[in-house]
């Protein structure tokens, strides 16, 4: 080879370790088309484009290397592989890809076995049993059962009670109001306004009763025995007679931040009783052409009086109590790092939290998460990884948490849709997570999906 031609082949090798070095990646790829068999080619220090790309966090360089085939073995002058460098500086998502890549360029740091979470809306004390919803004898039968528990709301405020307090050794707790027919009897049927839904029965004691029956259909006199559970709407002057005769229980709002006083499973009845609540109260009139409409279903579905209405021919889906799919995600830096986090004017000063956003028709999930997180805050995303969901009942959402792997770093925040966006530092989060140390920013609480996501994101990069 003439010393021309071995300067521009060492000119080109340069080219190919400085695009990898700066996480040049379109480059890189142009590159790579060109000279091929560079791919591997080293410095005198022995370092390769791998090693480039792995020493300064660049996943997408060390996707396009790998997509590429090159060889992980090779090792430089100090006898480092490119995982080896990768460990050495911290990049954790880089050494999972180096050390577990198959042919598929998924950040290990987002391929390990999820739990699956039990978020705050989500647990219940209920089986809905959805079986007996069109069963109208059994319903009338449950309704005026002695036995047979009612949760009171009103404009979809639910009633509770303080438990404890004076006297106790604990602070007072919030609780449903657990009332009984004879309570609310006078209100059922009373006003336009009442709305009575059917919630399920009492999980513990079905399951109980199941497994004495050693898991067998139960009988007649056994399915009597199941405490049933039902939510009532009552208007304003009906609750606020209530109120004036049962002084120990008031109506629990505004529901941000009062719901998250509940205890856990009674959130979640108050979840599903106050989303269907919700829905009949948007939807009065049917959504097909406007006229009246009937309950049925124990309140799981709205049908219209117009006898010659089309939502009465086939199945249509409003006729039934909708969700909104939300997505919410906890977006990590490439390096992994950091996260992004983000604000909104309405916010208390100081609290950050995951972006979010409503999926829109013929959207994927994935699809969702990247839209959302580039119209906010101009950060592309690549890798989107589900962890788990929340119903939110303001008033009937479901939140679906999501881990995503920036592919860019830029921020350019829309102020049309958030006030800040930026990136934060595992140490930040951590000070703030698990000492409370709150003195730059702040989370959202623990009963928050958002909470959550990002706590799982500190546990999946510390030993915490």
């Amino acid at each position: 080879m003439t010393d021309s031609k071995k300067n521009l082949h060492q000119d080109i090798i340069s080219q190919l370790h400085n695009f990898a070095a700066v996480g040049d990646a379109a480059k890189l790829k142009a590159l790579l088309s060109r000279y091929p068999s560079l791919i591997n080619a080293a410095a005198d220090n022995g370092w390769t484009a791998l090693m480039y790309g792995a020493r300064n966090g660049h996943l997408e360089v060390v996707q396009i290397l790998l997509e590429e085939r090159c060889d992980r073995s090779i090792t430089n002058k100090s006898r480092q592989t490119a995982l080896d460098i990768a460990k050495l500086w911290g990049y954790k998502h880089i050494a999972n890809l180096l050390a577990n890549v198959k042919g598929g360029q998924v950040p290990n740091f987002l391929s390990n076995d999820v739990k699956e979470y039990e978020n705050y809306f989500g647990l219940t004390l209920l089986d809905r049993r959805s079986d007996k919803r069109t069963d109208s004898k059994w319903l009338s039968k449950k309704q005026s059962h002695p036995n047979t528990v009612y949760i009171l709301f009103s404009n979809l405020s639910p009633l509770v009670t303080l438990a404890g307090g004076i006297g106790s050794p604990q602070q007072p707790e919030v609780k449903l109001c657990r009332l009984y027919h004879k309570d609310v009897e006078q209100y059922m049927n009373q006003t336009e306004e009442g709305t009575l839904i059917f919630l399920g029965v009492e999980l513990q004691f079905h399951m109980n009763l199941v497994a004495a029956c050693n898991g067998g259909v139960l009988q007649e006199d056994e399915e009597d025995q199941l405490v049933a559970w039902f939510a009532l709407s009552i208007d304003s002057a009906s609750a606020e007679k209530f109120q004036q005769k049962h002084e120990d229980c008031y109506f629990l709002h505004p529901p941000m931040p009062a719901l998250l006083q509940l205890p856990e499973k009674e959130a979640g009845v108050v979840a599903q009783a106050r989303s269907v609540l919700a829905w009949h109260n948007r939807y009065r009139f049917c959504p097909t052409c406007g006229s009246a409409t009937k309950i049925e279903e124990g309140g799981y579905k709205k049908s219209c009086l117009k006898e010659d209405c089309p939502s009465l021919q086939g199945v249509h889906n409003t006729s039934y109590p909708r969700v909104d799919p939300v997505v919410i995600m906890q977006v990590i830096h490439p390096d992994g790092n950091h996260c992004l986090l983000g604000r909104q004017k309405r916010f208390p000063p100081g609290m950050f939290t995951c972006l979010a956003g409503f999926v829109e028709p013929g959207e994927t999930i994935e699809d969702a998460v990247r839209r959302e997180v580039e119209e906010e805050a101009g950060v592309k995303v690549g890798h989107v990884q589900y962890v788990s969901c929340q119903p939110w009942p303001m008033p009937s959402s479901l939140m679906i948490g999501c881990l995503a792997v920036a592919v860019s770093t830029e921020i350019k925040v829309d102020k049309k849709e958030i006030e800040d966006a930026r990136w934060f530092t595992r140490e930040q989060v951590t000070e703030v997570l698990i000492k409370g140390n709150q003195r730059s920013f702040f989370i959202p609480p623990s009963q928050a999906i958002a909470h959550q996501l990002i706590k799982h994101w500190i546990g999946m990069n510390a030993n915490l």
